[in-house]
């Protein structure tokens, strides 16, 4: 028997076939070959047509299961992962009425600030657990306000990952954590925020059935089956928006435990049975995968907009023409990079830094003393101080931190960057061999609830190394200590 996880990404779709009984990959499918497209009509506009992203599906899967050669019937449970926040909107027909309006698009950024301020900080921190901000809610609020002829046909509201599920099964559903990702969720109530779409004039018969994680969602029609090659029946069993996805594919559950990806953003989401915040605006709060009302587990997300996006910039302007070489360059600069720091937000308004654009800044270079070496190491120790800025930000939010897990990829393959987070907050990160279409396949495996099966299964499969802290911390503390002080001086005047 195998597993099918399907991941809708803003650059590209994955597929990934695993065992059912081993949870070992089979193979991972991407499409397409290059990026798909982002549609900026206006600035900071960002929208991608949700028919895409299934005519991906359909050519990913085909091309799966005929290049594995596996038997389709034996097919058991499909598990979803998608960009997080986004908005799609479909007719009666279940036809999108317009373009699918992403993650990344920042439109609707007033529209929340303001009803964080008409709603009240104190009841958005209690009830919603964040600000309304810049997320699907919002941005149906939009689309009330500047395209009514479009609002007044929606017969659903649907997250990306819940229209790849209707298009499956011909079911509009979504789930709890997706709603929670959306700003919608009263997680006082266990309901639907019905208050925060009535103060937005928004209809609640908009909003789609609820069905829960790691039970049938729904099956697998004759249509789809024909477009897909997956077998008519097979069932949805998961989904969840890619950073939750991601927690899960690293065996990220309960309380105390936190993941870390560090891609061309960089995110910490860390997980907690604690409810209260103070922090609504800079840290945001989603229900978990396996968030139920008698254990309310939350993932508390701080994003970290330039990480990677920082290093890959700096690869492309100094003549180096790998990762690796810039990483071995790095390791021929000691600790401090010889007092060379790189603020390594470039990248547009960090949410850490109450929504600052303070932009990328290089600080005391030397011309007769700085090479590329000290370039490439000050970029990875900028960026890795930027996780640990972030992860004392959350500390200090509630969060308790047991254990640290992160994938073998982007970042965390240089020792240095990897090394200097784990010495500075004085925690093992364990590194695994994983990605979130297989993290998603796997997850088909909990309908029978047994996680910690589940998370033996991930360190069978996936487990790299072990990132130790370093026992001389001095050199790192003195240049963290550098870094923070002229971020803060630089924050002081913006």
């Amino acid at each position: 028997m195998y597993y099918l996880g399907i991941d809708i990404g803003s650059s590209s779709v994955k597929v990934a076939f695993v065992e059912a009984l081993t949870g070992k990959s089979l193979a991972t499918i991407l499409e397409p070959a290059n990026e798909m497209e982002i549609q900026s009509l206006h600035k900071d506009w960002a929208e991608q047509d949700p028919n895409t992203w299934w005519e991906h599906v359909c050519t990913a899967t085909k091309k799966g299961i005929q290049e594995t050669n596996i038997d389709a019937s034996k097919i058991a449970g499909i598990g979803i992962s998608y960009q997080m926040h986004g908005l799609v909107v479909v007719d009666k027909a279940g036809d999108p009425l317009r373009n699918s309006i992403i993650w990344c698009d920042s439109r609707a950024v007033e529209i929340g600030n303001q009803a964080f301020k008409a709603l009240g900080e104190e009841k958005c921190t209690q009830y919603l657990l964040n600000s309304p901000g810049n997320f699907t809610a919002s941005k149906l609020k939009w689309v009330k306000d500047n395209e009514p002829d479009v609002y007044k046909n929606i017969y659903k509201y649907m997250l990306p990952g819940d229209y790849i599920a209707y298009k499956l099964t011909g079911k509009i559903s979504t789930t709890k954590n997706g709603l929670s990702e959306g700003i919608l969720w009263d997680y006082k109530k266990d309901k639907v925020a019905n208050w925060l779409l009535a103060y937005y004039g928004i209809d609640d018969d908009l909003t789609p059935d609820i069905a829960n994680n790691f039970t049938n969602q729904g099956e697998v029609n004759l249509k789809a089956a024909q477009e897909t090659g997956i077998p008519k029946g097979t069932p949805i069993i998961y989904r969840a928006g890619d950073q939750p996805n991601n927690a899960l594919s690293l065996n990220i559950f309960n309380h105390g435990e936190v993941a870390a990806t560090a891609g061309t953003s960089g995110v910490i989401y860390a997980v907690t049975n604690n409810l209260k915040s103070k922090e609504p605006a800079r840290i945001n709060h989603f229900a978990h995968v396996n968030y139920a009302q008698e254990k309310q587990n939350v993932g508390k997300l701080l994003c970290i907009n330039g990480a990677g996006i920082m290093y890959r910039w700096l690869r492309d302007n100094i003549g180096i023409k790998s990762y690796e070489a810039m990483n071995n360059k790095a390791a021929e600069i000691p600790v401090g990079s010889d007092g060379l720091v790189i603020i390594p937000f470039g990248n547009g308004a960090e949410r850490m830094l109450d929504n600052k654009n303070i932009g990328a800044h290089y600080l005391n270079l030397n011309f007769n003393q700085h090479n590329k070496g000290h370039l490439c190491r000050a970029a990875l120790e900028g960026i890795a101080f930027s996780f640990v800025y972030g992860m004392e930000i959350l500390k200090k939010d509630n969060v308790e931190i047991n254990v640290i897990r992160a994938g073998n990829d982007n970042l965390f393959r240089s020792q240095i960057f990897s090394i200097t987070i784990a010495t500075l907050i004085g925690y093992d990160i364990e590194i695994y061999n994983t990605t979130g279409a297989v993290g998603a396949a796997r997850a088909c495996g909990l309908l029978d609830g047994d996680f910690e099966k589940f998370g033996n299964s991930i360190s069978k499969n996936d487990y790299v190394k072990t990132i130790k802290p370093l026992k001389n911390k001095k050199p790192f503390i003195d240049a963290y200590t550098l870094w923070e002080n002229e971020l803060k001086n630089i924050l002081k005047n913006k």
